[in-house]
């Protein structure tokens, strides 16, 4: 078994039900939730927005490998009606955004997929529901 950490954000809609429904999603398709840490509201960063964000951060243990990780999350966001990805640093409001922070102690670099998440550590909506659940 695998463990991975999850960092979860919404801007749009019913963002406790945005979060609620992900988590679902997760334990069905990707595997055993360990923690969930407390929803932090934020502020938008990297582009401007009236919506305040919720974030919060998971861990999970998983059978998945990171590239079957990074497949199912990214379903879940198009489920959840999630129509584009941010792309080229260009950030826009969004239902659901998963994204993978951590995968056991991998370290993984391609087109793809970076792991750890090359800027969790300049995000403090990433680091702190992190650090919550780091060793839970």
């Amino acid at each position: 078994m695998n463990i991975t950490y999850l960092s979860l954000g919404t801007n749009l809609g019913n963002k406790p039900q945005n979060i609620e429904n992900a988590l679902r999603q997760i334990a069905e398709r990707i595997g055993v939730i360990i923690s969930v840490s407390n929803i932090y509201e934020t502020e938008p960063q990297g582009f401007v927005s009236s919506e305040k964000f919720l974030n919060a951060a998971v861990k999970v243990e998983t059978e998945l490998s990171p590239q079957e990780l990074l497949k199912e999350t990214q379903r879940i966001e198009r489920d959840s009606g999630r129509k584009t990805k941010s792309t080229g640093g260009k950030y826009s409001d969004r239902i659901i955004d998963i994204d993978i922070l951590l995968y056991n102690d991998l370290k993984i670099n391609t087109k793809e997929l970076t792991i750890p998440h090359p800027r969790m550590y300049e995000r403090d909506f990433v680091m702190k529901p992190l650090q919550e659940i780091l060793t839970a």
